[in-house]
């Protein structure tokens, strides 16, 4: 404890220049905390977008992920109500949904647009999805239960609806090829119109209940069967499970999916990653920087201390020790400034601008985890550490006469 006041002592002979250099440490923890946060937020916002649309584990016949269609649903999955039943029974599973993916033509009588639509369990979807993924902007969202007496319900992509100039109300026809090859046609009216945020989707998009999408298409298949977890977590050991389940079955997880995650993330990993090694290096330069002038002031006292006996080991652990000094203050008051910084922006309500390829924005938000801020408080000390070492090393090594006649 005596060699830790000594160093404390040491640091504080010169106020100014050792006040610099923590502040140096304290901006280098805050940047590394406040950047590295708001990474771990972005990553965490991909990854349950990614699984929100996909489902955490994807059922599919053999040859759908691999092989295109001639005929539409040639890939289907039969006996889909089976297969949902004995995926529920599983307590890891919160949800099985069904879904068909096909594509056509929609008319308003006078101007007609290419659609791509999905058929969904609208009761399943939109309680296990809600309204995270899709935003309705008119009218409401389709039934749990397809109308006996009615038309069939459509929900519109935003885009789409003003293209065809529909509102809620309108009635629409859908036309697309059925698994035979022929052509088949679909009075429908519409439930909803609604936004993913996605230009391109919002141009495209129609939702329908599965059973309308089958009645077009004259099949009993759907595409894919959806399979929600109650954790992320479980995705590999539900892929694994699924596989014993089904076997002669596609299964994917979410990542095998998540193809804009996993882009996002191999860039920010690249940019914050050199952002992250440049303010460790300036750390570096600040703490070398401070330890080499103090070495420099104290050649004299150097040379004394190795004249009584000190070995070189016994001087460098001293400079070493005032590098933690150093690391561990500007490491605790940075660790405090990244929480408020974090805690007050996630109070400010300010909205990142939309990404490349979305139509909405975001809120800045930053995250904190105790690995986080263990890991950059222990590269600070480190950093700090490693600089004093350096710097010391070669001043210890100073014979005794030489350093003993330095002015």
């Amino acid at each position: 404890m005596k060699w830790l006041w000594f160093a404390v002592k040491n640091v504080r002979r010169n106020r100014r220049r050792s006040a610099t250099t923590v502040l140096i440490a304290v901006v280098g923890t805050a940047s590394l905390l406040v950047g590295g946060g708001f990474v771990e937020y972005i990553y965490a916002l991909l990854r349950r977008i990614a699984a929100t649309d996909s489902g955490h584990v994807i059922l599919a016949h053999r040859d759908h992920f691999a092989m295109a269609e001639d005929v539409p649903m040639q890939h289907g999955l039969d006996d889909a109500p089976s297969a949902k039943a004995r995926l529920e029974a599983d307590p890891r599973v919160s949800a099985a949904l069904p879904r068909l993916q096909f594509s056509g033509l929609i008319s308003n009588g006078d101007k007609s647009a290419v659609f791509i639509g999905t058929g969904i369990d609208a009761a399943g979807e939109f309680r296990v999805r809600g309204s995270f993924l899709w935003k309705v902007t008119a009218g409401s969202a389709l039934a749990a239960r397809l109308p006996e007496d009615d038309l069939p319900e459509i929900m519109l992509g935003n885009d789409l609806a003003r293209q065809l100039r529909a509102a809620p109300g309108s009635t629409l026809t859908l036309l697309a090829t059925t698994t035979e090859g022929n052509l088949n046609a679909q009075d429908v009216r519409v439930k909803g119109i609604y936004t993913v945020g996605v230009p391109d989707l919002d141009r495209r998009a129609v939702l329908v209940h599965i059973a309308t999408a089958q009645k077009l298409l004259l099949t009993d298949r759907v595409s894919t069967i959806s399979v929600y977890l109650r954790r992320i977590e479980d995705s590999d050991a539900m892929r694994a499970a699924m596989g014993g389940l089904f076997p002669g079955r596609a299964l994917q997880t979410w990542r095998d999916q998540a193809f804009y995650y996993r882009a996002v993330r191999a860039l920010y990993n690249r940019i914050f990653g050199l952002l992250g090694a440049i303010i460790v290096v300036l750390v570096l330069f600040a703490v070398s920087n401070t330890i080499g002038m103090a070495v420099v002031e104290r050649t004299r006292e150097i040379g004394t201390f190795r004249a009584l006996g000190a070995f070189p080991a016994q001087i460098m652990r001293n400079f070493v020790m005032e590098g933690l000094v150093v690391g561990v203050s500007g490491a605790a008051i940075g660790t405090v400034a990244a929480g408020l910084i974090s805690f007050a922006l996630g109070r400010s309500g300010v909205m990142m601008p939309p990404p490349p390829g979305y139509s909405v924005g975001y809120p800045l938000l930053i995250s904190r985890s105790l690995e986080l801020y263990l890991g950059a408080a222990l590269v600070i000390v480190g950093a700090s550490a490693l600089a004093a070492w350096a710097v010391s090393h070669r001043a210890a090594a100073r014979p005794i006469v030489e350093a003993l006649a330095h002015v």
